[in-house]
């Protein structure tokens, strides 16, 4: 998985698009290799620019449509109400980091589908665009045939074409956590009914898969392809840990049985109202109770969004007695600040917005404020669990900064 050394490039609909370093390695690596490959197709001497002009075209476009997979994931997720943290580009691909699992079969079905259906369409309009302009000589060039004789230019449209294929097909292979593993999972949980069991079958499918990357890898290593076969290993080895992480996490949640968010939760916090002002936010709740952020709830006590101290002291004291904190709140995160109280304990075990502000408003089935969850309880629950003391039992205390005001 892509280091925490990854940084923002920009943002998508609100999504922050990141790299990882080692995406850099990856994209000079692809220009040096396409350069050289470029250069014999196109009969170009050492000096020409051309190829290396192609080279880093080609590049860019397959990292171009590695994130248009990866979107493909987030839009498909969104309509399920399904947030995205982020999207990063490392040196295997893309990953889209959502903000909670699914919740139904159907739902992870489409979610896992939309990624390979894009990589299909990009890989469908290229060939289409290739055919029209140059024939049949097309599929020459997509075999890398440098004698094909086609237009310079609709080389980079075969290897996107070429590319695509490939990282259809690889994201199709019945190995989670690939896209064609959530694919198997979402088949087994409706067969099954049981989300839990089909994890399992899945994550064992991965760990199944790796094992033969693994050993394809060596294969090719000792045949003399010591790039492709420690790339391939490398992969597998990547998959193999992936996949026995989500078994230990699947054991988690079985153990953890069916505590409930309100099982844990804090019931009954500290609320400030959305019509009050900035200054009152800051007097009577953030320099008294000294927590990092409160929820919001309107007059009815529904939730409408977290307060944070930062958004609160940016705001010019002068004009502090006439802002609401309701005018502060980004309404884009509130559903990913918040969780029904009703939620099973392990649908928290995955969410980056927990992770990140260390908890989560809970609320009931009208959205009105029942309480908050912290990453410390969860973890408390889960401790509890795998020591076979059960999850339950409601906590007292909030994150390690500091107590819950209530």
């Amino acid at each position: 998985m892509p280091s925490r050394g990854n940084f923002t490039l920009f943002r998508v609909r609100g999504i922050p698009i990141g790299v990882d370093w080692s995406w850099f390695f990856v994209l000079f690596l692809i220009i040096w290799l396409l350069s050289g490959s470029y250069r014999t197709m196109l009969g170009d001497s050492q000096d020409s620019v051309e190829p290396y002009v192609f080279a880093v075209i080609s590049a860019f476009l397959f990292f171009g449509s590695i994130l248009l997979h990866e979107l493909g994931h987030a839009t498909e997720a969104r309509r399920h109400g399904i947030g995205t943290t982020h999207i990063t580009l490392w040196m295997f691909g893309g990953i889209a980091a959502l903000e909670r699992d699914s919740k139904t079969a159907g739902e992870e079905f489409k979610v896992a589908a939309a990624g390979p259906a894009v990589s299909a369409l990009i890989a469908g309009v290229s060939v289409a665009i290739g055919l029209a302009t140059q024939g049949a000589a097309f599929w020459d060039a997509m075999a890398y045939d440098e004698f094909a004789d086609v237009a310079g230019w609709s080389r980079i449209v075969a290897f996107m074409a070429y590319m695509n294929l490939i990282i259809l097909v690889f994201n199709l292979i019945p190995a989670y956590p690939l896209d064609g593993g959530r694919i198997a999972r979402a088949a087994a949980w409706r067969i099954t009914g049981s989300r839990e069991r089909a994890t399992t079958i899945a994550a064992r499918m991965g760990q199944g898969f790796a094992m033969i990357f693994i050993a394809i890898g060596v294969y090719l290593f000792v045949m003399g392809d010591y790039v492709g076969g420690i790339w391939l290993a490398v992969i597998g080895w990547m998959l193999g840990q992936s996949a026995r992480a989500t078994v230990v996490r699947n054991e988690l949640n079985r153990r953890i049985g069916d505590v409930s968010v309100a099982d844990v939760m804090d019931a009954d916090p500290v609320a400030i109202a959305n019509d009050a002002s900035v200054e009152t936010a800051l007097d009577e709740y953030f320099l008294r109770y000294q927590w990092p952020w409160f929820p919001v709830v309107d007059p009815a006590r529904h939730f409408v969004g977290l307060l944070k101290r930062g958004a609160a002291d940016g705001v010019p004291e002068i004009s502090r007695a006439g802002i609401s904190v309701a005018e502060l709140l980004d309404p884009n995160r509130s559903e990913a600040q918040r969780v029904r109280d009703d939620e099973p304990l392990e649908s928290l075990l995955g969410n980056t917005e927990l992770r990140r502000l260390g908890a989560l408003a809970a609320i009931d089935a009208d959205g009105r404020l029942s309480g908050v969850i912290t990453l410390e309880q969860v973890g408390r629950a889960l401790r509890d669990a795998v020591e076979g003391r059960g999850g339950g039992g409601s906590g007292s205390q909030g994150d390690p900064e500091g107590d819950l005001p209530r």
